[in-house]
Order: C-alpha cells, then sequence, then structure tokens
C-alpha cells in the first residue's frame, strides 16, 4: 500500500519535490516489500532499512543537494537570518506570500545554521538546510521520550519502521517544519504520563513557540498531569508552559506587533493582505471560500470543536498516554478540518501522534503477563524454613 501511495505523487502532484519523493520511495518500498517475503530471519530488518533508505535517505539527499523543498524551508532559513540581523523573523512589508512568515518566533531557531554558514564553504552551505535540523529535533525528541517511559518505548525496528512509513518520510524529506512541533508533543506527553510537571511544561513551551497550532496540548497535558499527578502538578507544569512561550515570544511581539499578528494568525486563517497557499478542500476551507458569512460559519464551528474537546477534558480526562495522544489527535483534526484554511498534510501531525503513542506502550502491556509468570514459577518453588535448609 504505501508503494502505491507513493507512485501516485509523481503521477497527480504538481510540486517538484514532492514528484521525486514520490519516485524513490515507491523504488524503496516495493524493495522492501520483495525483502520481507525472505524467508530468512533477517528480512523483516533489511526491508525495513530498505524502505528506510529509499524513502528518507535518498529523496533527502538529492532534495538537499539540488535544493528542492517545499517553500517552508526557505520561510524557516530566511527567519532564521532575519532573527540575526533584526532580532525578530517578521519582514515588515513582505512584498510577496513566500516573505511571509507564518510561525512563532522560534521556529527561526531551525533557521539559525544556515544564517551562520550562509556566506562560509560551498559544501559546508548543505549544513544550513532547515530540514536537516527539523529531522534532528524530532529524532532527539523521539529518542529523549523513549528514555522518559523507561526505555520501554519503541524499539530500533520499530522506531526505525516508523521513521519510514510515508507519515514520517515525506514531511521529513520534503519539508520537515511541523516534524519538531510533532516531537516535542510527543514529549511533553511522555513526561506528563510519568509524573514530571514541569519538564513536560518546558517541551509544552518549546512547542507552543514554533506555531500556535500546538495551544491545544496545553488543555491535553494539564488534564492528563491533574488525572495522574494531582492538580498542584497540573498547575505547575501549565505554568512553565505559558511563562515559557511568553517569553519566547515577547520581543518579537515588542519589536514587530503589527506584523506578528498579520503573518502568524491572520494569514493562516485567511484574513491577511496574501492568500494562503494552505487551500486544500477541507470542510473549513469550502465554508470559507462561500463567502465572509462562510469564513465565520467556519470559525464557529472551529470554536464549538474545541469547546466540544475542552469538555470531554473535563467530564472524562485522559488517564494515559495513549488516551492523552488520542484526545489531542482529535482535537487537532477538529482544527485542521474546520480551518478556514489548511492542508490534507497537516493530518499527519494527528495521525502520527496516535501512532506513536501505541507504539511506545505497547511492550508495557506485555509485561504484567511477563510478570503472572514469574510469579508463579517462584511459587512453585518449595519454601525452605528453619532446619530445612
Amino acid at each position: 500500500m504505501a508503494a502505491v501511495w507513493a507512485a501516485a505523487f509523481p503521477v497527480v502532484s504538481s510540486l517538484g519535490p514532492h514528484r521525486v519523493w514520490g519516485a524513490s520511495a515507491c523504488v524503496g518500498y516495493l524493495c522492501a516489500a520483495v525483502a520481507v517475503l525472505s524467508r530468512r530471519s533477517l528480512g523483516r530488518a533489511v526491508s525495513v532499512w530498505i524502505a528506510g533508505i529509499g524513502a528518507v535517505l535518498v529523496p533527502l539527499v538529492v532534495l538537499v543537494l539540488t535544493g528542492g523543498a517545499q517553500s517552508e524551508v526557505g520561510v524557516v532559513e530566511r527567519a532564521g537570518l532575519l532573527t540575526v540581523r533584526q532580532g525578530t523573523p517578521y519582514l515588515a512589508d513582505p512584498q510577496a506570500v513566500v516573505e511571509v512568515t507564518p510561525y512563532l518566533p522560534g521556529m527561526a531557531l531551525f533557521g539559525l545554521p544556515g544564517a551562520v554558514v550562509a556566506d562560509g564553504w560551498e559544501p559546508l552551505r548543505y549544513l544550513g538546510d532547515a530540514r536537516l535540523w527539523c529531522a534532528a529535533a524530532f529524532l532527539g525528541c523521539l529518542w529523549a521520550a523513549g528514555r522518559v517511559l523507561g526505555g520501554r518505548g519503541t524499539g530500533r525496528l520499530v522506531g526505525a519502521a516508523l521513521i519510514a512509513s510515508p507519515v514520517v518520510a515525506l514531511p521529513l524529506a520534503v519539508s520537515g517544519v511541523d516534524l519538531p512541533l510533532t516531537g516535542l508533543l510527543c514529549l511533553a506527553l511522555a513526561l506528563a504520563a510519568r509524573h514530571r510537571p514541569v519538564a513536560a511544561g518546558l517541551a509544552l513551551a518549546l512547542a507552543c513557540s514554533l506555531k500556535w497550532t500546538a495551544w491545544p496540548a496545553l488543555a491535553v497535558v494539564a488534564a492528563l498531569l491533574a488525572h495522574r499527578s494531582g492538580l498542584g502538578a497540573a498547575v505547575r507544569g501549565t505554568g512553565v508552559a505559558v511563562a515559557g512561550t511568553v517569553l519566547a515570544v515577547l520581543p518579537s511581539a515588542l519589536l514587530a506587533p503589527g506584523p506578528l499578528v498579520e503573518q502568524v494568525f491572520a494569514f493562516p486563517t485567511g484574513r491577511g493582505e496574501w492568500e494562503t497557499p494552505a487551500a486544500s478542500p477541507l470542510p473549513g476551507r469550502l465554508l470559507a471560500d462561500l463567502g465572509p458569512f462562510g469564513w465565520y460559519a467556519a470559525m464557529t464551528l472551529l470554536a464549538a470543536g474545541g469547546v466540544a474537546v475542552a469538555v470531554s477534558l473535563w467530564v472524562r480526562p485522559p488517564a494515559g498516554l495513549v488516551p492523552a495522544a488520542d484526545r489531542l489527535a482529535v482535537g487537532l483534526c477538529t482544527a485542521f478540518l474546520l480551518a478556514p484554511a489548511g492542508r490534507f498534510g497537516y493530518l499527519a501531525l494527528p495521525v502520527l501522534l496516535s501512532v506513536w503513542a501505541r507504539l511506545a506502550e505497547a511492550p508495557s502491556r506485555v509485561a504484567p503477563a511477563r510478570s503472572r509468570v514469574v510469579a508463579a514459577g517462584s511459587a512453585a518453588r518449595p519454601v525452605l524454613v528453619g532446619g530445612d535448609r
């Protein structure tokens, strides 16, 4: 199925980077399917690595070397350069849609390496590609989340299979800007599930300083902390998250308040001077295309969906990692579907959250059964007391 899905991109996509990824990934997935059908014991492991090479490594290297990328990669790199030069990632008077920065200031961090090597040795400039740093942040967050969960998270083979899957491989190769956000949300959920409210708040602060689409996670993580660690822990975690986000955004809010509001909030919702390229025919977008009444209807439905998720968190707070990830995924799906502007690709984020949570918690479901076997074996041994030794 992955090979068929990838094969459609060179045929139907109008984006060059997507066509490059589709051609390479299709070959990789087909070769992986052949390998997994092998009767050798290493067939499954080999197939995962083949898929990773074809769907991630090859297209990423080709696109980085040729400069092929979705427009947001250039936006992030320019944001890093502007931050170095003027202290804020926003142009005061953008002349084209590609000069709009629809991200919060934290996203500029991934453009800073490009700003550092911009005038350096030519081969060294490739290391400034924002995708490489977005991928490093994502993988680092998943590794850290696995450690937080006691090292029981996704094993190497399962983790590699997740990365090689289309839901991760495609954005990693062509764009990558949503991956750090996803990784930080996974880390925040893992920390909250393990009773670490301050650390969860710090991870949330980093996520919320990248894109405001991470803000619904504040309510989910607070509900998870309140249920598992108490109200005090929820207050501490939320306080750290809010304070950290404010500190990250405040400099740009003071230096360029107008451009920040116009580019970060008005532009993505279809109310800015420039029309957003996020124009997939999702319900919210279709409503917004009907005119002002349709836009207000979409925003009303979006608000109603947010209220419904908030009520569900109050009535039935998530008790663990998987329920919390699912609740956050539902909230994000609602937002992406009903927002006045959006892309189908945005839905990869909630899908990845739910899949990762299940993979990360899967080993813990086996542990109780194994413990019962060990306990039964111990109970069957004779107990030696006194002179029977």
